[in-house]
Parts: C-alpha cells; structure tokens; sequence
C-alpha cells in the first residue's frame, strides 16, 4: 500500500508544480471577425481553384499545427489535388476572440471532392475547430498553435 500511497503523491505533486496560468479570452475589436472571414473565402476561393501557393499565402513561414507545418499543408494539398478531380468546400467562422493577444478563431465546415468512377464524397468535415492567427503587417496568417 505505500508504495501505491508514494506514487499518487509523486504524481500529484510533479502535476501541481506544473500548472499554467490559465489563458483568459476576451472580445475581438470590432470587425475582426468580418476581416478573418473575409480571409477564410479568400483561402476557400484558392483551394477550390486547386491553387496551393494560394492557399498557403494565408499561412505563416513559422506555421505549426497539431505536428503539421506549412511544408506539410503543402504535401496534403498536392494530395488533394492529384486525387480529386474537383473540390469544394464550405468553411463557416463561428466565433472570434482574442487569447494572449492572438485571434483565435473557430470554423465548422466540409470538403468533398470527385472521383473517377465514384462521383462525390466528402473528404473532411469538422465543427468549431479552432485556429490562431496573427496580423503580419497588412494581411492575417494563420500561425496554428506552435505546439
């Protein structure tokens, strides 16, 4: 039993000493939401067009999401386009705020693409997905969460 007792106490205490402030979210200024939603159909506009440098203009160089970077958006944006001979997509930003002062925004949204012999299938959809962007002089880049 003790040394049951040790190692809870062990792992209690290493996850307390480990604690963040929590990150605190606060109303975008006005118009951010209708500036990044005019970003997203630009983005959205460039992928159905099958442009990928289009696309990953929106990206920053330093780009980092759940281990993709922007070299790996582009390698799945090649695999998109090599094996669908069209696509679409419906992007929607739910809701816009700011943490750490960053924007962080939320989409739901679906792609579908056709194939050969198959017709139209959807290819990804999600919900209130997050994504963290950041003004880079005149224009917004998505910078992901740099995890």
């Amino acid at each position: 039993m003790l040394p049951g007792a040790l190692l809870v106490l062990l792992l209690w205490t290493s996850a307390s000493g480990t604690t963040t402030a929590p990150r605190v979210a606060t109303p975008a200024p006005p118009g951010t939401a209708e500036e990044l939603g005019a970003v997203v159909e630009q983005a959205r506009l460039r992928f159905v067009a099958r442009d990928a440098a289009g696309v990953l203009a929106h990206l920053a160089d330093n780009y980092r999401t759940g281990g993709f970077t922007k070299p790996d958006v582009r390698q799945q944006l090649l695999a998109l386009y090599s094996l669908y001979e069209a696509l679409r997509a419906r992007v929607q930003v739910d809701h816009v705020e700011m943490v750490d002062g960053d924007v962080w925004f939320y989409t739901t949204g679906e792609v579908t693409g056709r194939l050969p012999l198959v017709g139209w299938v959807t290819v990804l959809s999600w919900q209130r997905e997050p994504e963290v962007a950041r003004r880079q002089g005149e224009v917004w880049r998505l910078v992901g969460f740099q995890d």
